[in-house]
């Protein structure tokens, strides 16, 4: 690598200390960086020594410095014209004295490589004693660094065409100055031909030695055109389908485009460079020219690696996806998507003037029954700038819709295989051209595969098709995934479940989460790891209560109403009911944690540790909750006023310590309402408790109610779920205290009750599970105000 570029990917104290090092006059860093390959070429020891040769490359530097201005007078960068120009200005001062500017920069060189040996020798003992870099940090830190040699090399040949013409612009003038002046004496006329036959071998040397350059510059643009569309595009469209179903992977295209622009316009010069040759061969040609013999080929492989550069450099940024879609990729029949799509090349010429034209499933699969549509809304949009926040070149479709066609079916040839609606991917596809400097290239990009439904009630199956493909294919066009799914790994299918809690609560799961998952899966085992999901565990067998339906049930149910306690890690959630019971039972009365429900779909509950009547811990959970209760109350008032009626009714929150040891106050204090009880507003006149007795092996609901003067309530009839199908006869008792004799429960009855500003509940006690008594609490939605009479007063 250049002396140069190893010294610019220093770390950061080397560089400062190159900072420093250009800090003088003498040399000034832009003539540095931008003359670097020619400069590190030269023999300065030698120029040091001797004048002639020295005075040589004082005028080809004054020339290189004049092509630089020249560039930049072209990119409209008025600030580096000025720059270079009071630069060669300076060296002026230099014209009589070439060896000492040749010592100068020699001096220079020689302070650099010390800055090098400094850095290397650093290196060599971290070496020692850290890990080595991350592969991904050192195969960029390589991409970046073969970058800026194809660059330099683009530069130097820039200055070799230069050369080449100067040298052939020469032997031209003296060639047709002889012809016009050739006097008669032929002998002198033979040793003057002798010098042309001299000129023109050393210009068939430059000439072949040109385009052996050439070609040397085509390896290296092809290898990294290589790099870019076998490695780092293939890595980012996979980044894409793991970010696409909730993987915190990097998608940004920021930096490809930078590559892709690089390698392209690195490419259009080695075009004009072939131009140029071109012409020089219209002014001066003869038998044998290596131009014309490999210049056509050289040609050919430039234009070809162009467009294959091109072809791949079009690419969707953005995935269809509809504004309150679950996720992308699910779009919905008459409702409106947006996709955006992205030219990694960017050329602002090209500004507003190619056009993208979209369109569905051009090699429709030949699937029995596989449903056609059509794309309606604005198909056609230019690629500009203006729809970026970075000035990327992008098409940015907002307002696209999907209509079935009517006419479908099945025809000759169609398979047997027949998939549901939800597992019948499609594809959107994209069109454009590229048309400059004499070069068009027709360009397609297409979506990752989309799941096209007709009702909400589908969504659900749908983006579960979507994680399954997303998770598992490295084929982006197979529309028949589904005909013949693999299964899922497990380390892979646990990470997939992971990034579901992280895109929605930006917490994931932690290993023990998963490991419960994986014991529902598949059992006790000593490992995970090599076991294996099939999709139709996954998502159709237990119909219509499969193993997605009820995970994606917890997780709308925390996102709705549980994550900020989910993200603060209060939930343990994921934790089965053997080892909830292990856990527990080493740990002091009062103790307590969150699981979600096994059995029923989006439920939450809490179990806690007490002590028997021998002395013995015993676990106790409630009935699981779910949104209907949370929506009406939340989760962390449920838990701040949970109570139950223990001996001589006297009440108790069994709640004191969330697992392992923190108390419940601190856990959740920070999400307390604000007010509550007799503060509520929504008491101010009403104070309310709603009780609820067990009996042995029959249920009571109770209603003891607090009345203020001239005010009643009549309570709702009826408990809601589980405990209203178990138990057919409740008991209500009315709010009269003189009437309520009967209110008065027996020592063994276990009363629980919730306060809460303006809701009524009812619980009672189930065996949900085996060995532990379960605690339900049920929501009544309304209370109807009642008149009283004077009995109150």
């Amino acid at each position: 690598m250049a002396q140069w570029d190893r010294l610019r990917l220093l770390p950061a104290v080397y560089r400062q200390q190159l900072h420093e090092l250009y800090d003088r006059d003498a040399l000034p860093m832009d003539v540095r960086h931008y003359l670097s390959v020619w400069i590190e070429k030269q023999e300065w020891k030698r120029a040091e020594r001797e004048y002639d040769f020295a005075m040589v490359l004082f005028q080809v530097l004054l020339e290189n410095l004049d092509i630089q201005h020249s560039r930049f007078v072209q990119e409209e960068e008025f600030l580096l014209q000025h720059n270079i120009r009071r630069y060669k200005h300076n060296f002026q001062r230099y014209l009589d004295e070439p060896c000492t500017l040749a010592g100068t920069i020699l001096w220079f060189l020689d302070k650099e490589k010390e800055i090098l040996q400094s850095a290397d020798l650093a290196e060599q003992v971290q070496c020692l004693q850290v890990a080595q870099e991350a592969m991904e940090i050192s195969s960029k830190q390589d991409l970046e660094r073969k970058m800026a040699g194809l660059r330099n090399e683009v530069q130097c040949m820039e200055h070799t065409m230069l050369c080449l013409e100067e040298q052939q612009d020469e032997f031209d003038f003296k060639f047709q100055t002889f012809k016009m002046e050739a006097v008669g004496d032929e002998a002198a006329n033979n040793e003057q031909l002798k010098v042309f036959q001299q000129l023109v071998n050393k210009l068939d040397e430059c000439r072949k030695g040109t385009l052996s350059d050439l070609n040397k510059l085509l390896d290296r643009a092809e290898d990294l055109l290589n790099l870019l569309v076998k490695n780092e595009l293939v890595d980012w469209q996979r980044r894409q389908q793991k970010a696409c179903i909730g993987s915190p992977d990097n998608v940004c295209l920021n930096q490809l485009e930078k590559w892709f622009t690089c390698v392209a316009v690195c490419l259009f010069q080695v075009r004009e460079f072939l131009g140029k040759l071109e012409e020089l061969v219209g002014k001066v040609s003869y038998e044998n020219d290596p131009v014309k013999a490999q210049k056509p080929a050289l040609q050919r492989r430039a234009d070809t690696l162009l467009q294959d550069l091109l072809k791949s450099s079009f690419v969707v940024e953005t995935q269809p996806s509809m504004p309150q879609g679950k996720g992308p990729l699910v779009l919905r029949t008459n409702v409106q998507f947006s996709v955006k799509t992205r030219l990694l090349i960017k050329f602002p010429e090209l500004n507003h003037s190619m056009k993208v034209n979209v369109s569905m499933d051009r090699e429709a699969p030949q699937i029995k029954g596989y449903r056609h549509f059509n794309v309606l809304g604005t198909k056609t949009k230019a690629l500009n700038m203006a729809e970026s926040q970075n000035g990327g070149m992008v098409a940015d479709f907002r307002h696209l819709t999907l209509k079935e066609q009517k006419s479908g079916g099945g025809g000759k040839g169609v398979s047997d295989i027949s998939l549901s609606v939800t597992e019948e991917l499609h594809m959107i596809y994209f069109d454009t051209v590229f048309d400059m400097k004499g070069l068009s290239v027709e360009l397609q990009a297409s979506s990752l595969p989309v799941v096209i439904i007709s009702n909400s009630s589908q969504q659900q199956n749908s983006w579960a098709s979507i994680l399954w493909f997303n998770m598992l294919s490295q084929d982006t066009k197979d529309v028949t995934f589904f005909a013949n799914s693999p299964a899922a790994p497990w380390p892979q299918f646990g990470e997939m479940l992971s990034w579901q809690f992280l895109s929605a609560t930006k917490l994931g799961l932690n290993d023990a989460q998963k490991e419960m998952i994986a014991h529902r899966l598949f059992g006790k085992q000593q490992q995970y790891d090599t076991c294996k999901v099939a999709w139709s565990k996954f998502s159709k067998e237990n119909t219509p209560d499969t193993f997605w339906v009820w995970f994606d049930g917890i997780l709308v149910m925390v996102k709705s109403y549980l994550e900020d306690l989910w993200r603060d890690g209060l939930i343990m959630g994921f934790v089965s009911k053997g080892k909830e019971k292990s856990l527990l039972k080493k740990k002091q009365r009062g103790t307590f944690l969150l699981r979600f429900s096994e059995s029923v779909i989006g439920g939450i509950t809490f179990s806690w540790v007490d002590i028997d009547m021998n002395g013995e811990p015993e676990v106790k959970t409630v009935q699981p909750f779910t949104k209907v209760d949370l929506s009406q109350i939340p989760f962390q008032e449920i838990i701040r006023n949970f109570q139950i009626f223990e001996e001589e009714n006297i009440p108790e929150n069994p709640l004191l310590y969330l697992y392992p040891d923190t108390p419940k106050d601190k856990a959740f204090g920070k999400y307390y309402s604000e007010k509550s009880g007799e503060e509520s507003a929504y008491i101010k006149y009403i104070k309310t408790k709603l009780m609820f007795v067990s009996k042995e092996n029959t249920l009571e609901a109770r209603s003891l109610s607090d009345m203020s003067q001239g005010e009643t309530l009549e309570a709702l009839n009826g408990l809601c779920g589980e405990a209203a199908e178990l138990n057919g006869n409740l008991e209500m008792f009315h709010p009269d205290p003189m009437l309520s004799g009967a209110a008065t429960a027996q020592e063994d009855d276990l009363l629980l009750y919730q306060n809460n500003p303006s809701l009524f509940f009812c619980s009672d006690f189930l065996p949900d599970e085996e060995e532990q008594p379960d605690f339900s609490l049920q929501g009544l939605n309304s209370l109807t105000p009642q008149s009283c009479g004077s009995i109150f007063q």
